[in-house]
């Protein structure tokens, strides 16, 4: 009896983006997710996936929107997320989906069709929900496309300029532990290294280490200081010293300390000759030659509310010591982001540790496991991806533009020295991502998503972008198809069958697709004969010749596939950094800027002629923080920064993120003296507002927040009380109620979340119930 039992349940190796499991199933259900034994601090929001087949939010067949199904292109957008959903048969939705595509194609071009899908989807290497998209959609000849990303928009703009180097080989080029354990003294992290975020890793993550590390680090008699209005941005145990700063004051900051160092003279001059350029014409600036105005640690102090003589000390500590600065993804989220990048690049070349071990910027640290905490050993070998094909449209949008996009077709935009158009969108086409979680200012979005004709969304869940389309497919999850994990920043492999059955008549995003493309006559194109084993084995094959082409031995597919988590970490050899090559001979390894090296002033940048972005750092006086005249109506500085309990809004309907919900809402954390002003109790339910909308959320006291600041994490399903009012309550928690939707500057077009103002007050209604973790109403079609 005991070993039937046990040949009942099986162990199947699984990814996500918060690491490697292995998922036990019994009788086709899953019963339980174990971490490996090599993963020493194993994240708990792996047990949200025991939610993965929910019936309460699993999209069960296809789903068309009722007055969508009646009158096509001619129904009201703005009867989205109003109007039931009608169940129809996968012929029905796809021989309307593709009739919808034709149409738009024939009569508007392929220009009208958005394709920008952003999100993180699966970590998958083949069944990657965007990357399917867009395939698809290149086949069928063309689509508007997006580019950067909602995490690191200003920074990947930014940063060619400054250094030469995309932003995402910068990241992951950041000092290592073992260097700062041997050559660090001093670390100062502008936004902290949140632990929360370290559990995170796009494409899957074989071990979390980064605690262990950071353990190691203090062991070495590493300092910490946490520049942050947060002081759990920083692990407690690293006893850190902290520095409750404005939000978005970092810059400021930053300039105190740059003051400092060359009143002092404590910069490095020889550096500042021999790597970098535009020192001389940023230094009239700083020392208030330009404008009258001395940068220095008092003028720091005034707007950070940081002591001034804390600004002068960390100066001198920095100069005295080799040190490192931390910066967070978060700071570039705000008004003129990419300042903060840039003015930390120009201060780390002042202090003239770029390039040397364990010294210079760690752009992103922390901001997810592998950014800092991946030593030297990332693949050296190409992992190969689902080919995109070429896409015949040249138009695009920075992807935090969608909704300026839809108001505004035909009006002109700037990005990047560019002049350029918004597109007449009449078709989006969104699968493996969550708009109306990452976009902020959620009533501008739904004003905006009323106007296509058309939005077809492939989806799981009944989120608020399946539940906002006009033709829903159900898809699977992870758990239910084949696929493999290969990616390019983790160590780690590992294969991915099918754990349990597909929920209800849901299909693989490839099937769907394969189906449009066999309507619009471009399956050969789009499938190359080839079915999901098939391709598999050619991604696998194709990246296992890579790796051996660089004498890194993988099994064969077959013995792959049959196996688990298995590593290359061994075999894969240290990495020079592109800036340590730099230091060591700047003429043979010069950077890919105009100069060859490191730009503190940008002749490229100041030729655009931007009024929000000139051709050095500087700071810029702000119109939504705590130093502005909005401040006087709105007295609190809303942080929106990443949950602890999922991956943005992933799996929030899953154990590990409904458990730390209150009443149902998600956490929101103040201050005990701004809420003592309010009359507000720890776990009382609060209302957020501004004039762009309002939010319920349940509220946690504590002193780890700068007075005048609340944190709401992202990710709570967007839950509107009443859908027909476009100024609607939000009644879960979701902060992008609040948030502005304006652009960093007219370089990067950025996501400025991080720049917003609220009030708050108790809620003292009648609770709202909670809608979105139950299915849309639904009737049949008669």
């Amino acid at each position: 009896m005991h070993a039937q039992a046990e040949q009942q349940h099986k162990l199947v190796p699984v990814s996500s983006h918060w690491g490697n499991y292995l998922a036990e199933v019994a009788q086709d259900e899953l019963v339980a997710i174990h971490p490996y034994a090599s993963d020493p601090d194993p994240t708990p929001i792996a047990q949200s996936l025991l939610n993965a087949k929910d019936g309460n939010v699993r999209i069960p067949q296809p789903m068309i929107r009722h007055g969508y199904l009646q009158k096509r292109h001619d129904s009201d957008g703005a009867r989205r997320g109003i109007e039931p959903f009608v169940p129809v048969s996968w012929d029905t939705a796809l021989d309307m989906a593709a009739n919808a595509l034709d149409r738009v194609r024939q009569e508007f071009g392929n220009e009208a069709i958005y394709g920008g899908s952003y999100g993180w989807a699966s970590a998958g290497r083949f069944h990657h929900a965007n990357g399917q998209l867009h395939r698809f959609l290149n086949t069928a000849g063309g689509y508007t496309r997006s580019i950067n990303s909602y995490s690191t928009s200003a920074a990947e703009v930014i940063m060619p300029h400054v250094l030469g180097m995309s932003f995402h080989e910068l990241m992951f080029q950041a000092p290592t532990v073992e260097d700062m354990v041997k050559h660090t003294r001093l670390v100062v992290c502008f936004g902290g290294i949140a632990m929360k975020n370290t559990q995170i890793m796009a494409g899957g993550l074989g071990a979390h280490t980064a605690g262990e590390q950071l353990q190691d680090l203090k062991q070495a008699g590493v300092r910490f200081v946490n520049v942050s209005p947060v002081k759990d941005d920083m692990a407690h145990y690293l006893d850190a010293e902290w520095w409750p700063c404005r939000p978005n004051s970092d810059v400021a900051v930053m300039l105190g300390i740059a003051h400092t160092l060359v009143t002092d003279n404590l910069h490095d001059r020889q550096f500042l000759d021999s790597y970098c350029t535009g020192f001389d014409r940023f230094l009239p600036y700083l020392t208030g030659e330009e404008d009258g105005i001395a940068k220095d640690a008092r003028w720091a102090a005034q707007l950070a509310g940081i002591p001034a003589e804390r600004i002068e000390a960390i100066a001198r500590q920095m100069a005295a010591e080799r040190s490192l600065i931390g910066i967070s993804w978060s700071l570039q989220r705000s008004e003129f982001g990419e300042q903060s990048y840039w003015m930390a690049t120009l201060l780390s070349a002042l202090l003239g540790y770029v390039g040397l071990p364990g010294g210079g910027v760690a752009y992103g640290y922390g901001s997810v496991h592998n950014i800092g905490f991946a030593g030297r050993r990332l693949p050296n070998y190409k992992t190969a991806a689902l080919p995109q094909g070429r896409n015949a449209v040249d138009t695009f949008i920075p992807v935090a533009r969608i909704a300026d996009m839809l108001l505004h077709p035909g009006e002109p935009f700037d990005y990047n020295g560019q002049s350029l158009n918004y597109p007449d969108i009449r078709l989006i086409y969104w699968a493996g991502g969550n708009p109306f979680h990452h976009h902020q200012d959620l009533n501008r979005l739904r004003r905006a998503w009323a106007k296509p004709e058309t939005i077809i969304v492939n989806e799981p869940f009944w989120t608020a972008t399946a539940r906002y389309a006009d033709i829903v497919f159900p898809s699977t999850t992870p758990l239910e198809r084949n696929d493999v994990s290969i990616s390019p920043y983790d160590c780690h492999l590992t294969p991915m069958p099918c754990a349990v059955p597909r929920f209800g008549q849901s299909r693989d995003d490839y099937d769907i697709f394969t189906g449009l493309a066999q309507r619009l006559g471009v399956e050969p194109e789009f499938t190359d004969g080839k079915n999901e084993m098939e391709w598999l084995r050619h991604l696998y094959n194709a990246t296992r010749d890579a790796a051996n082409g660089l004498n890194v031995s993988l099994p064969e597919f077959d013995d792959f596939w049959a196996g688990r988590q298995i590593s290359v970490h061994d075999q894969t050899p240290d990495s020079v950094f592109t800036l340590e090559k730099f230091r060591s001979d700047p003429q043979a390894n010069p950077l890919d800027t105009p100069s060859g090296r490191v730009e503190l002033y940008s002749e490229k940048i100041a030729g655009f002629n931007y009024d929000d972005c000139a051709g050095h750092p500087k700071w810029y006086d702000k119109q939504e923080w705590l130093g502005s005249e909005r401040a006087a109506d709105y007295p609190l500085h809303l942080i929106s920064n990443q949950p602890k309990t999922r991956l943005h809004s992933q799996y929030d309907h899953g154990i590990t993120s409904r458990n730390a919900k209150i009443k149902g809402r998600a956490p929101a954390r103040m201050n005990p003296l701004d809420a003592a002003e309010r009359n507000i109790r720890d776990g009382d339910i609060i209302r957020l507002f501004n004039d762009r909308g309002a939010c319920l959320a349940g509220v946690i006291l504590t002193e780890n927040l700068r007075p005048g600041v609340v944190e709401l994490e992202t990710g709570a399903w967007y839950d509107p009380q009443d859908p027909t009012d476009p100024m609607s309550l939000e009644v879960h928690g979701n902060p992008n109620a609040l948030t502005r939707d304006a652009g960093t500057s007219k370089l990067a077009q950025g996501p400025s979340a991080h720049s917003c103002l609220v009030q708050v007050e108790k809620f003292t209604g009648e609770l709202p119930a909670i809608r979105v973790f139950s299915q849309p109403a639904i009737i049949s079609h008669s």
